[in-house]
């Protein structure tokens, strides 16, 4: 089977960028829903915790697998036709079919984006189990980043699965070896966690949440001890450049709370596909290659 996707590359790797619209698109159900589910059950534990009686609480989110999308504004429910990757954006002009309602850009373009992410996973790893798990690595990336952009928050039900199934492909030397995948995860977290409580003991306040730890355990966990200087170093550099852009547009404000965790993501992500070809061009470059 593997041969014959191999001799077959066209065909392979237009097969997993449609899987990448189409995981996409329900990245973008996770996005949305996740955080919906999270702020439901916590309103639950509070009422529950406070014996507040006769409080409304809204009703119960939508199932992230069995529920069918809906407008938000007309809750027109969204037929199969019109939940095509990217195809049924561009048909419907950005429009509900229903109300006319505006519909957001950030759905076909999460779409692309996975399906992109996909291609290139796809041709830098080839057919194989090591594609298989860069693949849902890249989609747990994708959502925990549209999450922590709408609600700075990474969920523990995406990150720490991450970090399992990271800790579990070592036993099999997917990527790394166990000793390597265990090193990394602590690494990864208690990196951040010692900076986090450097930065709150020299000024009273919460730099990051520990969302971001568990994130680059998890990561570290993926691709060892030995990509965590790289990523780190990529995250902090790529989140200090789109501050100040972002800033300079006046799109940000100084001392205002910037979500961490797409930097995390993006930094892994590039790391997984190119890590070590930057660090041996690092080495190469310094001279401290033998």
């Amino acid at each position: 089977m593997l041969t014959l996707l191999s001799e077959n590359a066209p065909l392979f790797l237009t097969g997993v960028f449609v899987f990448g619209l189409l995981i996409g698109s329900f990245l973008n159900v996770v996005i949305l829903r996740v955080p919906e589910s999270m702020f439901y059950e916590w309103r639950v534990q509070c009422v529950d915790l406070l014996e507040i009686k006769d409080h409304e609480l809204g009703n119960k989110p939508p199932n992230i697998l069995w529920n069918r999308s809906r407008c938000p504004n007309c809750r027109h429910s969204i037929t199969a036709i019109e939940n095509i990757p990217v195809l049924s954006y561009l048909f419907l002009r950005g429009k509900c079919s229903s109300c006319g309602q505006k519909i957001s850009a950030r759905y076909p373009f999460v779409e692309l984006t996975t399906g992109v992410l996909f291609l290139v996973t796809a041709i830098h790893f080839g057919p194989g189990i090591q594609l298989l798990a860069a693949l849902v690595l890249t989609g747990f990336l994708v959502a925990l980043t549209g999450i922590d952009v709408d609600h700075q928050l990474l969920p523990d039900t995406l990150t720490l699965p991450l970090l399992w199934m990271g800790l579990a492909l070592s036993l099999f030397d997917v990527f790394v070896d166990p000793f390597t995948s265990i090193l990394g995860a602590l690494a990864g977290y208690l990196s951040l966690w010692t900076i986090f409580q450097l930065f709150k003991l020299l000024t009273g306040k919460e730099g990051m949440g520990y969302g971001d730890f568990k994130l680059l355990g998890a990561l570290g966990a993926w691709m060892g001890w030995q990509m965590l200087p790289l990523i780190i170093l990529l995250s902090s550099l790529v989140g200090a450049v789109t501050g100040i852009i972002l800033m300079g547009l006046h799109k940000h404000k100084s001392g205002q709370p910037m979500p961490f965790g797409p930097f995390i993501a993006a930094a892994g992500w590039i790391a997984l596909i190119w890590g070590e070809s930057i660090v041996s061009l690092y080495f190469s470059a310094s001279g401290l290659s033998s």
